[in-house]
């Protein structure tokens, strides 16, 4: 437990700071909104079922889908409460990350002739429940924010001691791998005299 509070004391400094210096370099990804965020999010298995089936490949699309799922791994699988609805969350930056990568991905696929008429099909769909939705008009902070395949957002470790819902988390993580710790290797043996 003393490890993993060291960890999160100590984590590095945020990727994108919201500053307005340049994206680091790699592919540029545009921002998306909030509510953009929240519909690509629904569609992303499908984003990637679609990617997996692409045997001829090039770097772009292989960079794209890496970056993608490397920044869903740093965003915890999406597991932490309101990391997509909730501004104030630690994993809410990262999200649009992983997520503005899954519809540059999409987007990228569209231009590919081996997917081009499947991710038409899907960015269909997606832009219909965008319209159904209202999506674009629904903004956050971060709506603004361009990524980069040059860099990972890492969620904003220090806050998630003032976010409730992510402590809550943490805590009930470290409360089920302690109590797994315990009920196999149990409590501590006397050796008799």
């Amino acid at each position: 437990m003393a490890a993993l509070l060291a960890l999160l004391t100590a984590a590095s400094a945020q990727a994108h700071s919201g500053s307005s210096t340049p994206p680091p370099p790699g592919i540029q990804i545009p921002s998306l909104t909030h509510g953009q965020m929240a519909v690509i999010a629904r569609y992303r298995g499908d984003i990637l079922d679609l990617a997996r089936r692409q045997t001829v490949t090039d770097p772009t699309f292989r960079r794209l889908y890496n970056h993608g799922n490397l920044q869903y791994t740093y965003c915890l699988w999406g597991l932490m409460p309101g990391s997509l609805g909730d501004e104030e969350s630690p994993f809410n930056e990262c999200s649009h990350g992983y997520l503005a990568t899954a519809k540059a991905l999409l987007t990228y696929m569209a231009t590919m002739p081996s997917a081009e008429r499947d991710a038409r099909a899907l960015i269909s769909d997606i832009d219909a429940d965008m319209v159904r939705s209202g999506a674009s008009w629904i903004l956050c902070q971060f709506s603004g924010e361009s990524f980069s395949t040059g860099a990972v957002v890492e969620p904003r470790w220090r806050d998630m001691f003032f976010h409730l819902p992510s402590l809550a988390a943490l805590l009930a993580v470290t409360a089920v791998l302690i109590a797994g710790g315990w009920s196999i290797f149990g409590a501590p043996r006397s050796r008799a005299a």
